[in-house]
């Protein structure tokens, strides 16, 4: 039995307007910040960020600092499995597209996907079958093909028509860098990333990323007071354009300032060799609320919604489709 899998891609502005929907997943932490009281201020607020480090990125041809302007889109990938004919999709993926308004020009300039990156199904693979696999263990231990599904599932996606039918170019995933590992700065230097670092070891996260076909490059872009991961695939320095990767340093920035301001916004900058600390007291905190613990336990709420509705259902014809799947 031949098994396809089908993807349907949504779109949701990310702006002062933007509501959380309580019939997709809608990317976790951007819900997180459009609830509540603070509702506006906070995405106000964000965009605000995102729009000052985006102009005092781009400094030529803008003296004024105000040229540019982000408008981001929340991406939502649903599949459905061809195989069984159901018709219940199942939302995979959640990612973010920025585009560029150049207000000197009056164009709108395409930015990168990617970006922000979240999933049931890693919510799953980290938060339901990891803490089970080591349940009861005195040592810390990762279980046999842990990541291999959702990396073939993923890079299927990217390689798929719906993927090439919306995005022109391939994705870059922005995330933090990991807390338990040291960080040494090289003589490399990129105009608009900053110095690059390097790891003393690969993290489960950057493994795991990797089976989805990403390497990962640290860079600590100007003004910045810590390096931020870079995953993709390609050449992350020759692929993109300079306003391209500072529409993801912009934006990315801003969001992990929000939600680890005790690395993204401390009151020191990384030296030469850096370990990230989520006890540093010594950082500012921004004005938006973004609330941690509901982070948590929605991804432990949304990897079990994956157990039940994804791989209970149709775990004989994953294993048998990854099993033979040359990805």
């Amino acid at each position: 039995m031949n098994t396809e899998f089908e993807f349907a891609i949504k779109s949701i502005p990310f702006d002062e307007n933007y509501h959380p929907s309580d019939s997709t997943r809608i990317t976790t932490n951007f819900a997180n910040l459009a609830r509540g009281e603070n509702r506006q201020e906070n995405l106000s607020n964000a965009l605000r960020m995102i729009n000052n480090r985006f102009n005092a990125l781009a400094h030529w041809d803008n003296p004024k600092g105000e040229r540019y302007a982000i408008e981001l889109e929340i991406i939502s990938v649903e599949m459905t499995v061809e195989a069984t004919g159901a018709a219940d999709s199942f939302p995979a993926i959640e990612i973010l597209k920025t585009n560029i308004l150049d207000k000197k020009t009056d164009r709108c300039i395409e930015g990168i996907v990617g970006n922000n990156f979240s999933s049931y199904l890693r919510d799953y693979d980290f938060s339901v079958v990891l803490p089970d696999h080591n349940k009861g263990q005195s040592g810390f231990s990762v279980p046999a093909n842990f990541g291999d599904l959702h990396g073939k599932l993923f890079k299927y996606f990217v390689d798929s028509g719906a993927y090439k039918q919306h995005f022109k170019k391939l994705p870059v995933i922005c995330l933090s860098v990991s807390d338990n590992k040291i960080y040494h700065r090289t003589g490399n230097q990129h105009p608009v990333l900053g110095f690059e670092y390097e790891a003393n070891e690969s993290s489960l996260t950057e493994r795991y990323f990797k089976k989805m076909g990403l390497a990962v490059r640290y860079f600590m872009p100007p003004n910045s007071v810590a390096p931020l991961a870079f995953y993709f695939f390609g050449d992350l320095l020759n692929d993109y354009t300079d306003l391209e990767l500072i529409s993801t340093i912009s934006t990315m920035e801003t969001f992990q300032k929000i939600y680890r301001p005790e690395i993204y916004n401390a009151n020191a900058a990384a030296g030469k060799c850096y370990q990230p600390n989520l006890q540093n007291p010594d950082h500012s905190v921004t004005r938006i609320v973004y609330d941690r613990k509901e982070r948590s336990e929605l991804a432990v709420a949304q990897g079990k919604f994956a157990e039940e509705r994804f791989i209970k259902p149709y775990r004989d014809l994953l294993e048998q489709w990854s099993a033979s799947c040359s990805l």
